[in-house]
């Protein structure tokens, strides 16, 4: 029996980790939950992806690289809750952005003002000009609550900052924080993730690399707590219609209390069109940006870090997956994201993937053991909303009953996990509570 006597009829429209979220909540209050989701499989834009014929024997790939930070409290809470061991499914270490010659930021464990000043201060590839110029950029964020004008991009937010640590730090922090070029990116959002990251206390910016698939981190774990609750999970199945009818919700020809929708933006505007018009148009209205993953192989390899930065080419971040895996069909697998892809897939995949690799030669140098061969390249071309500033994004509320969620809905944050879970969770808690 749901809290407050009455169990609802729950249809959660979408398995990807916002969907899931929302399962899990509204399952956890013990409501009665259907799920659907079109793909064959759950997961949404964070999943494992079949073998591929150039792929190691054994070794697990995702549809792209992805990270989550100690800021991530919901995401972690939601992992714990359906049995996932954090401990052993993360690689934890203090921010870490170096690259491969040793040079960059490393914050040391503490509180996080006295790590922030201690990691910028350590960082001597920097002149002291530019660490002081840092520190003081961030004082004054902080002085002024992270807030700015909204209207402004986080190139004109840094403007003023040495060349240097816009190419090196900022630049690349904010293309993978929000898959959006600094020149167009909102500098109200990244000051929030800023914060978050940053400042939001001890641990709150640690690095957390999955160890294991991304499928296996969350989706699978969570389909089978649901399924122990009773809830039905539905895959490769897409919704058609989705119509109001005497205070209840119809989907197919079957009758909800609740919906919520954690599909996508184009499917929810689809299927809201007729119901909410202005939400659909919103929706309908988010522009996106791809992120390209190219796989490689360079037999023997082990970098000096599980993540390294790189330098002002196609490529933001290398990671080893053999360090994160750890089992011998990773060994000397490098995984190089390219986010804010748009000109790079414009361009064709394979020079993409082409220039990485040797990008990858230039830049890792020794620690390479042999030349890198690629195994394959695989773009998410709307892996996120391009975050500008002033973007209305929609409402988690769409109409009594009927709610929203995934990382593309309002809120606070860019296009990440936590704000894909984050607003699951409060669309399950909102549209069930009592009215």
């Amino acid at each position: 029996m749901a809290a407050g006597g009455k169990t609802q009829r729950v249809c959660v429209v979408g398995g990807g980790w916002a969907g899931l979220a929302a399962a899990v909540e509204a399952a956890g209050a013990g409501h009665s939950v259907t799920l659907f989701e079109m793909a064959p499989q759950l997961g949404g834009r964070a999943r494992r992806v079949p073998p591929g014929p150039l792929d190691p024997a054994g070794l697990a790939i995702d549809n792209g690289q992805h990270i989550l930070i100690g800021a991530y409290s919901e995401s972690l809470r939601l992992m714990r809750l359906v049995g996932v061991d954090v401990g052993a499914a993360f690689d934890r270490r203090p921010l870490t952005l170096q690259f491969a010659d040793g040079s960059g930021l490393r914050l040391p464990a503490g509180p996080a003002l006295t790590a922030f000043a201690r990691g910028v201060l350590a960082a001597r590839s920097w002149s002291l000009r530019d660490r002081l110029a840092l520190l003081a950029a961030a004082g004054g964020w902080l002085l002024r609550g992270f807030r700015c004008d909204p209207r402004l991009t986080v190139a004109q937010l840094t403007a003023n900052l040495p060349q240097r640590l816009r190419d090196e730090l900022l630049a690349p922090l904010c293309v993978a924080a929000l898959n959006t070029p600094v020149e167009q990116a909102s500098a109200t959002v990244f000051l929030r993730v800023m914060h978050d990251a940053l400042f939001a206390g001890p641990g709150a910016a640690d690095l957390l690399l999955p160890r294991v698939d991304l499928s296996a981190l969350w989706p699978e774990k969570a389909h089978e707590w649901l399924q122990g609750r009773g809830v039905r999970i539905e895959t490769g199945v897409r919704v058609a219609t989705l119509e109001r009818r005497a205070g209840t919700w119809d989907i197919d020809g079957k009758a909800f209390d609740r919906v919520v929708l954690a599909c996508s933006a184009v499917e929810a505007a689809r299927l809201v069109q007729q119901e909410a018009p202005a939400w659909a148009q919103l929706a309908k209205a988010l522009c996106y940006e791809p992120i390209i993953t190219v796989l490689l192989s360079s037999a023997g390899t082990r970098l000096a870090q599980p993540m390294l930065a790189l330098r002002q080419g196609l490529a933001q971040y290398v990671f080893d997956l053999g360090q994160l895996r750890g089992d011998a069909a990773a060994s000397g697998v490098l995984a190089a994201v390219i986010s804010g892809a748009r000109e790079a897939v414009e361009r064709g995949l394979e020079p993409a993937a082409e220039s990485v690799r040797q990008e990858l030669m230039r830049e890792l140098g020794p620690q390479l053991r042999g030349e890198p061969k690629l195994l394959r390249t695989l773009c998410e071309k709307r892996a996120t909303f391009l975050c500008t500033p002033d973007l209305r994004r929609p409402p988690g509320a769409i109409a009594a009953g009927l709610w929203a969620a995934g990382d593309y809905v309002e809120g606070p944050y860019p296009a990440t996990l936590e704000g894909a879970m984050r607003s699951g969770t409060a669309a399950a808690r909102q549209s069930t509570e009592p009215h």
